[in-house]
């Protein structure tokens, strides 16, 4: 019985292919059908891919603010918090036209000692990135938030998924704080110099082969417009603003609305 099927498939596949080749109508509009059901199919698989991933992911280094931030976003007020030793989750509602959603803020703890650990649990559910910086000690940290950047953009599951990247400068409220445009200046130059560091060390070897993430364009210096498919924003914001206001969060607001 198998074996008449793939005769009677075989022979049809043979007579299709002679009727394209002769131009016939009705077999070009049979392959054009069929083509639109195919990418149809396609669409809706990554639609529901992506639908499935609810989760916006807070990290960042300690004391950057992150816990603060997700206390605002999901309680709207102050609320003293302390440096995190595990992840705070919680659903943060939507509005307008998308009130009838919510998405999962997941706040994971900044320590180098575990924060990789973290990530890795969660990052197949990040529909988004909010890199938390704190803007005012980030002229010594510079170094540790681009090497905990590079690892996240390299990462296998992100890049493919490549949910969009918020860099949030907190501490705004600071007067020393570093303006987001000085933040991104500087840690490109960081990127740039690790790429470069991070290439040689893997030239020649196995990984290097198998390794088919190149942060940015080649031969260019490193710049967060070329970090394809990624899409990467920088704004400023206040997670601690006064216990009377909700801070300078409704950029990340924004944000959140737009990407849901």
């Amino acid at each position: 019985m198998a074996e008449k099927t793939v005769d009677v498939l075989f022979e049809f596949w043979k007579t299709f292919k002679m009727s394209l080749l002769q131009g016939d109508a009705n077999a070009i509009g049979v392959l054009v059908a069929l083509i639109v059901v195919a990418l149809t199919l396609v669409l809706l698989v990554f639609r529901n891919r992506r639908n499935k991933r609810r989760g916006i992911l807070l990290v960042g280094l300690c004391d950057a603010g992150k816990t603060l931030l997700h206390t605002r976003l999901i309680q709207s007020r102050f609320v003293e918090t302390y440096t995190s030793i595990k992840e705070n989750s919680a659903s943060f509602s939507l509005t307008g036209d998308k009130a009838n959603k919510t998405l999962r803020l997941i706040d994971l703890p900044g320590h180098e000692r575990v924060r990789s650990q973290f990530l890795d649990q969660y990052k197949s559910l990040a529909r988004g990135v909010i890199f938390v910086i704190d803007s005012l000690t980030f002229q010594k940290e510079v170094k540790d938030v681009a090497e905990f950047l590079y690892t996240i953009l390299t990462d296998k599951t992100i890049s493919s998924n490549a949910p969009p990247i918020l860099m949030a400068c907190n501490k705004q409220d600071l007067t020393l704080a570093k303006g987001s445009k000085v933040i991104q200046g500087q840690l490109e130059k960081e990127m740039n110099t690790l790429r470069i560091t991070r290439s040689a060390a893997l030239e020649g070897t196995e990984k290097m082969a198998n390794n088919n993430t190149f942060l940015g364009k080649r031969n260019k210096d490193f710049e967060f417009a070329d970090v394809r498919p990624f899409k990467v924003e920088f704004i400023e914001c206040s997670a601690r603003g006064s216990n009377d206001t909700n801070g300078e969060v409704n950029k990340i607001v924004d944000w959140l609305q737009r990407i849901a």
